[in-house]
């Protein structure tokens, strides 16, 4: 792994203080608050080490209370709420400074043979000859404010390479439609529940904004506000977080201030291992202009 991969996987490992009582220290990542997806990846390893290994994580539902301080570590509260004959049920709370600014509820299940079917996969380009985010980000360096330069152009531990490419800097309408391949940048142990966590952390990425596309707005424009307000995954089998993933982004829905948007996320063999879906606030803030 690159020390950057294995700095994150140590972030989503998780400290034992005391039994259903964990403590995860933070990333800085260059937002003005604490990355919602370090929260939702340290909550479901918080959970995920509470309940025997043989049931396996299908379901998480969280929602973002308070802004979190990337300077500050976060503690997890388990509670054990139910563990029945296939299911068990998980409640997490995340605090910082005594105030809880993340819960959620994951559910897990131990694998069953049943009916299946799914969506197919959307025909898009493969990753291989696409740029990273990180290289489109490095040809417009001169156009970023320099307290955040470093931050957005060192080395990451999820490489991004976007099918479509947009200027962010300088944003038009366009259909709120987003597809981009992601994976781990680096080779992982081979511990299913981890390579989960690291999706939860990923799927915070790129899914928001999907819903500013229409409105020519980016997260780049200086007068808008947006903030995670809820975000729920499910995962419909194992995942290899080290292989390429298309992460198939739509925004059926913005209003009231607020985005929706929802997502498939389909490994290189076309199954589809992963959904989530998010809302989020949108707020233009001309004040801020």
């Amino acid at each position: 792994m690159s020390h950057v991969l294995d700095d994150l996987v140590d972030l989503l490992t998780l400290e034992p203080i005391e039994e259903n009582l964990f403590r995860g220290r933070s990333q800085d990542l260059g937002f003005r608050q604490l990355f919602g997806g370090q929260v939702l990846g340290q909550s479901l390893s918080a959970a995920s080490q509470t309940v025997e290994p043989e049931r396996h994580v299908h379901s998480l539902h969280g929602y973002f209370l308070r802004p979190g301080d990337a300077s500050t570590p976060v503690v997890y509260m388990v509670d054990r709420v139910r563990d029945g004959g296939s299911f068990s049920t998980r409640r997490v709370t995340a605090v910082q400074k005594g105030n809880p600014i993340f819960t959620c509820s994951a559910s897990f299940q131990y694998d069953e043979a049943g009916f299946e079917h799914q969506a197919a996969m959307p025909q898009v380009v493969g990753p291989e000859n696409l740029p990273t985010e990180l290289e489109l980000m490095q040809q417009v360096a001169h156009l970023i404010p320099a307290g955040m330069r470093e931050k957005l152009l060192c080395a990451k531990p999820i490489e991004v390479r976007p099918v479509t490419v947009r200027d962010p800097l300088n944003p038009t309408p366009a259909d709120p439609v987003k597809y981009v391949w992601f994976r781990a940048d680096g080779s992982l142990p081979a511990q299913p529940a981890l390579h989960k966590y690291l999706l939860a952390y990923a799927s915070d990425f790129n899914l928001l904004t999907t819903s500013l596309l229409p409105h020519g707005k980016s997260v780049w424009s200086r007068d808008m506000q947006l903030a995670s307000l809820d975000h729920s995954l499910w995962f419909h089998g194992n995942v290899q977080a080290d292989e390429w993933l298309l992460y198939a982004i739509d925004s059926p829905w913005a209003g009231n201030s607020r985005g929706f948007c929802r997502a498939s996320i389909y490994n290189r063999a076309g199954q589809l291992v992963a959904s989530s879906a998010q809302e989020g606030l949108i707020r233009q803030r001309k004040d801020w202009a």
